[in-house]
């Protein structure tokens, strides 16, 4: 079952550097609650049998203390997980920030492809493109916030063209 999991996370690792590369046109949505914002948290569709899905977002801190996002929970995973990936001698890594991710008073921090990142495991079942995933951001010194990730297209809804001709059915 590890070989399984640590093959499934290598292949949404990899999707998730696929995301990266391509822009994404999708309309962002926003919530505030109290001097937090958590803006465009979305997520992509995870491929059949691939128990672990992904959270993407920024996270504005409008206080003036810093706060920490300490966990997040939504009913469509087992578990939510902070990372964070690094490359280190041409080598991508991934770690769990297992005291939370600090978003210091007045600044915003970004969750996103080959950075700080949610991992969320042991999926109920696969997230489809279009919808949208329930989500309870905890954090120390704030309160919690409820949210909602976007299933967005691996492509980010772009349509590819060339020369004037369409691709993007290829």
């Amino acid at each position: 079952m590890k070989t399984l999991t640590a093959l499934a996370a290598n292949v949404l690792f990899g999707f998730s550097i696929l995301a990266g590369t391509i822009s994404t046109t999708a309309l962002a949505h926003e919530y505030t609650e109290g001097n937090i914002t958590i803006d465009h948290p979305w997520s992509r569709p995870t491929p059949p049998g691939v128990p672990m899905g992904v959270g993407y977002m920024a996270i504005t801190n409008h206080g003036d203390s810093d706060i920490t996002f300490t966990s997040a929970t939504t009913p469509r995973a087992q578990n939510v997980s902070l990372h964070e990936s690094t490359m280190k001698d041409g080598t991508m890594s991934m770690r769990p920030l297992k005291d939370g991710l600090t978003i210091p008073a007045g600044e915003t921090v970004e969750l996103k492809p080959h950075g700080y990142h949610l991992m969320l495991e042991k999926l109920k079942g696969p997230l489809k493109e279009g919808e949208s995933i329930p989500l309870t951001l905890t954090f120390e010194g704030a309160a919690d916030m409820n949210v909602e990730l976007n299933v967005e297209p691996l492509d980010g809804g772009v349509q590819k063209k060339d020369n004037g001709m369409d691709h993007s059915g290829h």
